[in-house]
């Protein structure tokens, strides 16, 4: 049953130890969605935090009766948290996903709003910079949009795009019915279809407090989106064992031409190395993308819950 006291729109937002930067984003959400002329709430998500996160969010409801708060009962993980949250969001019309660290501006939200209006269910956020990040980071990210891109197949990721986006409540259900452990939010975003449009913006530097996402952690995150949203690896690992199966076919064939010929000299040993290291390296790396696959699999066919929440204090809307 729907509820009659539910807000139109609700804002998600994940945090893990952003004690810094809350009060200021809230300020500026508060101000952005003033004149919006619908109902709304925020959905704070407290991912486990080590620092005062948790009494900021505290300290926000008590002053906003339009904040919520979902306290994990430890970090599960940015994917998840943010899956937690579209659960308890109670947006009867809207969601919209946005990170608190204000690289994305709340100040958008209205724009977004706007699109649906339109006739879309996906609104989503497209960077055309992204000020206070490395080169480093800049480039690998636009290489690993690419690829997914040419991965994905018949389900196109958007380029240049993260979380920051507005769904309409229809493709929110739609989403929260895949509960698959290995979350790769942006790929089920884009899975899940609906008509979508894109809005441009400039991408901010952190307000305040240290990134989360060290390159080690962006590593892990990009293998978790590969495997998560196709099969290619498995595919490429096929045919890396069959050009090597070729190779070692044609070094035969020519090698029982040459002893017919001229005699079979004794081969060094450096050679013959490194033939044994490179065909050892190709089956340790092919073993190691079926065990990505396989962990995969244990850890769905365990049918774990997500995520268990400590606490859940809704908002005092109606």
């Amino acid at each position: 049953m729907p509820d009659p006291d539910a807000p139109a729109l609700s804002v998600v937002v994940p945090a893990y130890n952003e004690q810094e930067v809350l009060p200021e984003f809230h300020r500026r959400l508060a101000a952005a969605l003033a004149g919006i002329g619908m109902t709304w709430e925020v959905v704070y998500v407290n991912d486990g935090s080590r620092d005062t996160t948790l009494e900021v969010m505290l300290g926000i409801q008590a002053a906003d009766p339009r904040a919520a708060i979902v306290n994990l009962s430890r970090n599960f993980g940015k994917e998840i948290a943010l899956t937690a949250g579209l659960d308890h969001a109670r947006g009867a019309e809207a969601i919209v996903v946005i990170d608190a660290d204000l690289q994305d501006p709340p100040e958008l939200i209205p724009t977004l709003i706007a699109t649906w209006r339109e006739g879309f269910d996906v609104v989503y956020a497209r960077r055309n910079t992204r000020e206070g990040e490395t080169w480093m980071k800049k480039a690998t990210a636009h290489a690993f949009y690419r690829v997914m891109q040419r991965l994905g197949g018949k389900v196109q990721l958007p380029p240049d795009t993260g979380d920051f986006r507005l769904m309409s409540r229809r493709a929110i259900d739609a989403l929260l019915t895949l509960r698959e452990q290995h979350r790769f939010m942006k790929g089920l975003f884009a899975w899940i279809g609906f008509p979508s449009k894109a809005v441009r913006y400039d991408r901010a530097p952190r307000a305040a407090g240290e990134t989360k996402w060290n390159y080690w952690k962006l590593w892990n995150f990009s293998l978790e989106g590969i495997t998560s949203f196709t099969v290619a690896p498995l595919k490429a690992a096929t045919y890396v064992g069959l050009i090597t199966a070729i190779g070692a076919v044609l070094y035969l064939a020519q090698l029982v031409i040459r002893t017919i010929f001229f005699g079979n000299p004794v081969a060094g040993y450096p050679s013959l190395l490194a033939v044994v290291l490179f065909l050892g390296g190709v089956q340790m790396m092919m073993l190691g993308i079926i065990g990505e696959y396989l962990g995969r699999i244990f850890n769905e066919t365990k049918r774990r819950p997500l995520y268990f929440a400590e606490r859940v204090l809704p908002s005092r809307m109606g």
